[in-house]
């Protein structure tokens, strides 16, 4: 069987359903939110064959292997109860996979991941790890690998049997202590450990697949530590405080092709940039290698057949900088043929063809998977994530700058809804979770395009303690949950009301985790400004977080509640009052506008007593709150039914209140 007429079979259900739904005014809510149809593809070594996981009879996805000198294709990996999960080539000839359930929800989960690899031809399929703690019989002389070893996702030298794995060992209280880290050889099961410097947390190859560089942990002190080649034993770099970081903290990137280590660091400088470490000197090189205006670096160096060809960095969005010039030319090739989109590259280790992979996406378009042929100069189209997609129904992102009420620039990103009239719109500020993390990219978005295609216009602020935007904006936000936080995504709707896009009578608050947590503070703090609110897994307390519950235990760890959340958000007693003025169980009395809340029974990292605490407390005040919870869920919504359940909800939940049925929409 060919490639296309595989694909073609594996597809045809959903391209038939999305011809027909392209006759639709919008999207349903199921176009958005179902699994994707296709996941993914990694090229061999050699670049002789294609890795694709498609669907299989059972709706389970299976693991198939395609011959790109002839198109031929053949599934290699495919499960009764449980889909193909993660993928990596061994070698030119083996693959190793790990599993996972796209039809069961965390709370309803009862194995582990496994390890399995098996020849790209289908042959010697074994079993490497076990799926629980269960005694199962090995395939072979060596016994099976825990049920909490994991794939390392790095690449490896790819030049024989074995690769790194790495098993995640757990204190007795159930929280991940450290990993270790062992030399599998996928054909016989045979494994040997590498000897740790201390309890390492991370894991890092050299330029031939070595480990080479671990960081360890013990409470809050971070250690980086280096296994010289030479003297064959451990030293140690560097050593802050894993939660504050320091002046002369940095992250290991990753190494060059002559084994130089390359780093992030800020070197008194606001945003992180990449540098070169000097290994005999112990100490960072000063000149920055790469550096971006205004966002601090994330990414990866592009290091292929002995040579380090570019980088790939997140600014507002994903980019390559190509330093190989045939590179180059190759990208500004398929950008043409592919102009409305971000396409990026990804190359085989030993490439033996002309082909290479292309990920395309941009804020109208979900994920194209696309081969290119640098002989011919054609693309050859794999799959596609979200096949009812129409990017022309979708809507235009824009990043945004607004100042607040202290002077400080917040970035936000802004989508508004396409063919609008030019009037201001219904708008939904939606508040990201962390919060100590970047809230997004330039990129299409399930839940924003979904709003947008209802007709909201959606506001998304990058808010002073996210990251990514240089330390002096992360640090902005350092015990100002409810406080000056809240003040920026205020004031980032007032100034979406004074640009003519937000009708100042018809905006809505909405958000997970932390953004749930900052949806419940903004009816607080900002009663006349927002007309309701939904919150899905929030945090409704600051000292729950510390305190917990007698009926489920949260999975924030101890090191964390004790050295970084007193720096970070807040120490109990220190600001005991803060923490009263800034409970949304505490103030649940002044909310009285309409709700809806969501939860997951499962959730561990908020679990359900925060939800029900709150609901107990507000709706003794307030009669238009809507409660649900999914019994099986956890911190966010696994199972597809679930997501689209919730957001059917959150569009009749809008339609009442800010959209099409509420009274200001009916006045017009």
């Amino acid at each position: 069987m060919t490639l296309l007429h595989f694909l073609r079979a594996a597809l045809a259900a959903v391209f038939l359903v999305a011809t027909n739904a392209g006759a639709q005014a919008a999207p349903p809510v199921s176009a958005f939110f179902s699994n994707p149809e296709f996941s993914g593809a990694l090229l061999s070594p050699d670049a002789r064959h294609l890795a694709v996981k498609v669907n299989g009879p059972n709706k389970r996805e299976r693991l198939a292997v395609v011959n790109l000198l002839d198109n031929s294709i053949k599934v290699v990996a495919q499960f009764s109860d449980v889909d193909v999960g993660d993928v990596e080539w061994v070698n030119d000839e083996r693959l190793i996979l790990n599993t996972r359930d796209l039809q069961t929800a965390p709370g309803d989960l009862r194995y582990g991941p496994g390890l399995f690899a098996v020849n790209r031809d289908g042959s010697d399929f074994r079993l490497l790890a076990a799926r629980s703690a269960e005694l199962i019989r090995s395939t072979s002389i060596y016994k099976l690998l825990p049920w909490h070893t994991y794939l390392t996702g790095q690449r490896g030298a790819q030049h024989s049997s074995a690769v790194y794995v790495r098993s995640t060992v757990y204190t007795p209280t159930g929280e991940a202590d450290y990993e270790s880290l062992r030399l599998l050889d996928t054909l016989t099961g045979r494994s040997t450990s590498v000897k740790p410097p201390g309890k390492v947390r991370r894991w890092l190859l050299d330029q031939n697949g070595e480990p080479r560089l671990a960081v360890t942990r013990e409470r809050n002190i971070e250690s980086v530590q280096y296994l010289d080649p030479d003297s064959g034993g451990w030293r140690q770099l560097a050593q802050f405080d894993a939660y504050l970081g320091g002046p002369d903290a940095f992250t290991p990137l990753s190494f060059g092709p002559d084994g130089t280590l390359y780093v992030s660091a800020r070197m008194g400088n606001d945003t992180l940039s990449v540098h070169a470490y000097d290994l005999a000197g112990n100490r960072i090189v000063p000149t920055p290698f790469v550096s971006l205006d205004g966002y601090d670096f994330s990414g990866n160096l592009i290091v292929r057949q002995g040579k380090l060809l570019g980088v790939r960095h997140l600014s507002d969005a994903l980019a390559t900088r190509w330093f190989d010039p045939a590179m180059a030319a190759t990208q500004a090739r398929i950008d043409a043929l592919l102009p409305n989109t971000i396409n990026l590259v990804s190359l085989a280790a030993r490439p033996a063809t002309p082909f290479m992979l292309v990920t395309s996406y941009s804020d109208r378009q979900p994920g194209k998977f696309t081969l290119f042929n640098s002989d011919t100069g054609k693309l050859s189209i794999i799959g596609e994530t979200q096949p009812l997609i129409q990017p022309g129904q979708m809507s235009e992102q824009q990043l945004v700058r607004y100042k607040v009420r202290d002077g400080l620039d917040i970035p936000a990103w802004l989508t508004v809804p396409n063919g609008g009239s030019g009037k201001p719109l219904p708008l939904v500020v939606l508040v990201h979770g962390g919060p100590y993390l970047r809230g997004s990219s330039w990129q299409w978005d399930a839940q924003v395009q979904f709003l947008a295609s209802r007709g909201y216009a959606v506001l998304q602020p990058e808010f002073r303690g996210s990251t990514g935007f240089g330390s002096r904006h992360f640090r902005a936000g350092w015990k100002q949950w409810g406080l000056k936080m809240q003040d920026d995504i205020a004031d980032g709707a007032r100034w979406a009301i004074g640009q003519g896009i937000a009708d100042p009578r018809r905006i809505c608050i909405a958000g997970a985790s932390y953004g749930g947590y900052a949806a419940l503070m903004g009816l607080v703090n900002d009663p006349d400004l927002f007309r309701c609110a939904i919150d899905w897994v929030g945090v409704t307390d600051i000292n729950l977080l510390y305190s917990g519950h007698w009926s489920f235990k949260s999975d924030l760890g101890d090191d964390w509640k004790q050295y970084g959340m007193p720096e970070l958000i807040g120490d109990r007693t220190a600001n005991a009052a803060q923490f009263q003025a800034t409970s949304p169980i505490a103030q649940a009395a002044r909310i009285t506008q309409p709700l809806l809340l969501a939860y997951g029974a499962a959730d561990r990292r908020v679990p359900l007593y925060h939800g029900k605490q709150f609901y107990a407390a507000v709706k003794q005040h307030n009669r238009d709150v809507e409660w649900v919870v999914y019994e099986e869920e956890g911190h966010g919504w696994t199972l597809p039914q679930n997501r689209i359940d919730f957001w059917g909800r959150v569009e009749k939940f809008l339609d009442r209140n800010i959209g099409k049925d509420s009274t200001p929409a009916k006045k017009e």
